[in-house]
């Protein structure tokens, strides 16, 4: 897979990714240093609405579970990065792997965000570096995507082993499993503000929580260029597998051929700031 998919990011128009160029949902910039940076494709959002009551005790107390309409949402996300890396390194020194999302929406100190259940991705060593160094629930997972001009197959089953700030799993423990074909069926489109594929997609902050605070990290790039997606999920325990609600209702879903990006390693954000003491000038 890696090989097809840094070929074909070759053969793309490079755009400009520079995070300074972008504001936040908000109007807000970039904070942290852009350290990485990556293509997505052939990507897809899958969206559910669930009751808040029953999402808002997996989230952390410390970030507020953002509701639309009285609903909030839970998302799954397949996808595949390419030419990620690290800035400024050659071609050589990066790679393309696939990943799989399971994330809310939410706010904190005001600020709207995601908050991630678990990152599933399909490299041994990249999810073990990502987990050690974001401190995000990344595991790996045995993944299988492929993709022609029509439709996208990708399937991911999670190993035995969890490597990021997520404990080991026990034997009991429901295999997180996704299988899904998707493809664009309509034009593509830039969500409008105030519209529930903008409230869903165009969001540059996400959140973790640890025994010290909050951790936020961010990402940079032009608007999504979306796609209305058909989706036929064969097979997904990816809510059970994070003990969450199993949505009920039909999913809002959208797809994604193509969007260069960068992103910052993830930074703590101090619950209770302290002010440093201004000083006074003897007279």
């Amino acid at each position: 897979m890696n090989e097809q998919y840094s070929q074909r990011s070759r053969n793309r128009t490079r755009t400009r990714t520079d995070p300074s160029r972008w504001t936040f949902t908000g109007g807000s910039s970039p904070t942290a240093p852009h350290v990485a940076s990556m293509t997505w494709r052939d990507g897809l959002f899958v969206n559910w609405p669930v009751d808040p009551d029953a999402v808002r005790s997996h989230v952390p107390e410390q970030l507020t579970l953002e509701t639309r309409d009285g609903e909030a949402w839970l998302s799954v996300l397949p996808f595949v990065l390419t030419n990620a890396g690290l800035r400024g390194t050659p071609s050589i020194a990066r790679t393309a792997v696939a990943e799989l999302n399971v994330r809310t929406y939410v706010r904190y100190r005001g600020d709207p965000g995601l908050f991630f259940f678990s990152i599933d991705v399909g490299n041994p060593l990249i999810a073990a570096a990502v987990g050690r160094t974001t401190r995000l629930p990344v595991y790996h997972a045995h993944m299988r995507v492929g993709a022609d001009d029509d439709e996208v197959a990708f399937s991911s089953t999670r190993g035995q082993t969890a490597v990021g700030a997520r404990p080991q799993f026990q034997s009991d423990d429901t295999p997180a499993r996704f299988s899904a074909t998707y493809r664009p069926v309509g034009d593509v489109f830039t969500p409008e503000p105030e519209t529930l594929a903008y409230w869903l997609v165009e969001r540059r902050r996400f959140y973790a929580s640890e025994a010290r605070g909050v951790l936020a990290g961010e990402i940079a790039h032009e608007p999504w260029p979306l796609q209305p997606a058909d989706v036929t999920l064969r097979e997904n325990t990816m809510f059970e597998a994070n003990d969450l609600p199993e949505p009920t209702g039909d999913p809002v879903a959208y797809y994604c051929d193509e969007l260069p990006m960068t992103g910052s390693i993830p930074r703590r954000i101090r619950d209770n700031p302290r002010r440093r003491p201004l000083l006074r000038r003897r007279s």
